[in-house]
């Protein structure tokens, strides 16, 4: 049976993919990331998970995370986040500004590039710098 769930990628695949797939995968990486930070962490009705989910999903508090990790990548992190930085999505939404999108997709792609290259460790210290910011808000 495949495991879909952990997707064993050589670097040559992991590498023809577009910044934009990457992020695609980081995307759901992240939310459920997130969902299950607020879930375990006591959130406890529907709405507020959902609500608080929106918050800390949304491209502007992913931009922001961006912010606290950027120091502590290496330099096949940086070059990821770089390329992602710079992908050109076909629409931005009305409530993130163009830097804000851009930054938000980096941090997709890296997470989703994380996840293919089975970084599962690196994800979770990543994360952790990121939650960091969650409790400070």
């Amino acid at each position: 049976m495949t495991d879909h769930l952990h997707p064993v990628l050589d670097d040559a695949a992991i590498a023809r993919m577009t910044s934009l797939a990457l992020a695609h995968v980081g995307d759901a990486v992240y939310e459920i990331l997130v969902r299950t930070h607020l879930a375990c962490g006591g959130t406890q009705t529907a709405k507020n998970l959902h609500s608080r989910t929106i918050q800390l999903v949304r491209a502007s508090a992913q931009a922001e995370a961006v912010k606290r990790i950027q120091p502590m990548l290496v330099e096949d992190e940086q070059t990821v986040l770089r390329h992602g930085r710079n992908a050109k999505p076909k629409s931005v939404p009305k409530s993130a500004s163009v830097a804000e999108y851009a930054y938000a997709t980096a941090l997709e792609a890296l997470f989703g590039w994380l996840y293919l290259k089975g970084r599962y460790e690196r994800i979770n210290e990543l994360f952790e710098v990121i939650c960091q910011g969650f409790d400070a808000k």
